[in-house]
């Protein structure tokens, strides 16, 4: 979900369907639009010796793509086992429940209500289907139930709209919250100087190859964003759609809606620490 387009120095990505890396295949969803880039990205994960497959957001509820999904497993000699979901945006877990039926797999978020059997998901837990080893990592900030996944075997991050392949998230006030974010965004950082991430595996846009590079970009940006914000408001802008014309005056009139609500978080944030 973005609020905004390609921007000036942000890394470039490269795949956008098929394998990804030697575990990620994306299957690109038929809805692409402003917000979803070229669409949702479905990632079938696995052990390459193993005939059991992860699949991290199922994407609108489309038969067309949940069965070309189950097809593109199937393909690859694998059998779904497992659904998870990043967050409950509806172009990421509207075909879930669908999904879940067509593979008689049970459904793991970190929201209850979006869950199809008794296990949820936690940070730090260890995904360990067919052999794989995927773990839990908490990134709250585009939404309250925001996660991504870390596949250190392939020293990748599956983001889903925590990082995108292309523009900057929206931080969907006010169940997002910047804070949040920004520690999200920080706890990705550490992870690719610490635990040698490199690669992400976006909800939207091309895989990027460089991580630490893109996370990075992500501060910078939010910095100079909460800056103008500031700015905006000490020159008299009060209503966030005031901010967003003078600060978003250069982004797509379609993405202002979007960021109006990060603009809503920023505002929130800012008086939170006493800057306005």
């Amino acid at each position: 979900m973005t609020e905004a387009a390609a921007l000036p120095g942000q890394p470039r990505g490269g795949v956008l369907s098929g394998p990804a890396t030697e575990r990620a295949i994306n299957v690109l969803a038929p809805n692409p639009s402003a917000m979803t880039l070229d669409g949702t990205n479905t990632w079938i994960v696995s052990e390459p010796d193993s005939d059991l497959a992860v699949v991290i957001d199922p994407g609108p509820l489309d038969d067309g793509h949940l069965s070309r999904v189950i097809a593109t497993a199937e393909k690859a000699g694998k059998r779904v086992a497992l659904t998870l979901l990043t967050h409950g945006h509806p172009d990421h877990a509207e075909g879930a429940a669908r999904f879940a039926e067509l593979t008689r797999t049970p459904v793991r978020a970190l929201d209850p209500a979006l869950r199809l059997g008794d296990e949820g998901l936690a940070a730090g837990e260890v995904i360990t289907t067919g052999g794989l080893e995927m773990r839990v990592v908490p990134t709250p900030g585009h939404t309250a139930d925001s996660l991504c996944f870390h596949l250190p075997a392939d020293r990748a991050i599956l983001t889903g709209d925590t990082v995108l392949g292309r523009g900057t998230t929206v931080v969907a006030h006010p169940d997002g919250r910047l804070g949040d974010y920004l520690d999200s965004l920080r706890r990705l950082r550490s992870l690719t100087v610490d635990d040698g991430v490199h690669t992400v595996l976006p909800g939207h846009g091309p895989v990027l190859d460089d991580a630490q590079g893109a996370v990075e970009f992500y501060l910078a940006h939010r910095a100079h964003r909460l800056a103008q914000v500031e700015t905006a408001v000490e020159n008299g802008d009060r209503t966030a759609a005031d901010v967003v014309a003078r600060v978003y005056w250069d982004v797509d009139r379609s993405l202002w809606s979007a960021a109006e609500l990060s603009v809503h978080a920023q505002l929130e944030y800012l008086r939170e620490h006493g800057l306005i």
